[in-house]
């Protein structure tokens, strides 16, 4: 198939960029978001619930997660897949138009977004509503600060962790401290977070 026979659901699934305002995508997405508008609306004590509409909102999500509310997403969560024992604290948003991976332990603080979607740099494509979508992949336990920005195609590898304010436009490797905008590799996790937990606070449960 050529890409000019293709349409835009097919583009869309192809990582081509696509018209987003196609009404056999949109109608898909509107559903997605009534289950997650169910979510948002559930009481503090509503426990079970919560995790009966967890299971059915996301692709995938593993045993001992939590996610506080507000949670915000384009596609409802459906193309989020979580590991095991994530925390996600409130007012995340997920422009999950693409594939988000995030891995086992891992702690999304609030006001974070993950966004798997860009649009193009050149005028006319933006005029006539053309989007692109990325995959995003975070590994795991990796520790997310408030409010930071991850931006289509990165990768995040395991135990690292992104300061609070970064945008993140590019890979980060495991291991590693990195903050900024646009965020950075500050300093290898090493024999100084053995003794310190922050700043010059020592630890005192560290055998």
């Amino acid at each position: 198939m050529s890409e000019k026979a293709m349409t835009n659901k097919e583009r869309k699934e192809n990582g081509l960029p696509y018209r987003y305002d196609d009404p056999s995508i949109m109608g898909e997405q509107l559903t997605y978001q009534e289950k997650l508008c169910d979510f948002n609306a559930t009481r503090p004590l509503e426990h079970e619930k919560k995790q009966r509409l967890l299971q059915e909102m996301f692709a995938e999500i593993g045993d001992g997660c939590h996610v506080e509310i507000p949670l915000h997403a384009n596609w409802g969560c459906h193309n989020v897949h979580f590991g095991r024992g994530i925390y996600c604290n409130s007012n995340v948003t997920f422009v999950d138009d693409a594939d988000i991976y995030i891995g086992d332990d891992c702690l999304i603080s609030p006001n974070v977004v993950i966004t798997t979607s860009g649009h193009p740099i050149l005028p006319i494509l933006r005029e006539h509503n053309y989007v692109y979508n990325l995959s995003v992949h975070i590994g795991k336990n990796v520790w997310i600060g408030s409010g930071v920005q991850i931006l289509p195609g990165v990768t995040i590898g395991n135990n690292s962790v992104i300061g609070a304010g970064s945008v993140v436009t590019a890979d980060i490797p495991a291991n590693v401290v990195a903050f900024g905008n646009p965020c950075r590799v500050i300093r290898e996790i090493g024999e100084k977070d053995r003794k310190y937990f922050f700043k010059d606070k020592e630890l005192d449960v560290w055998e």
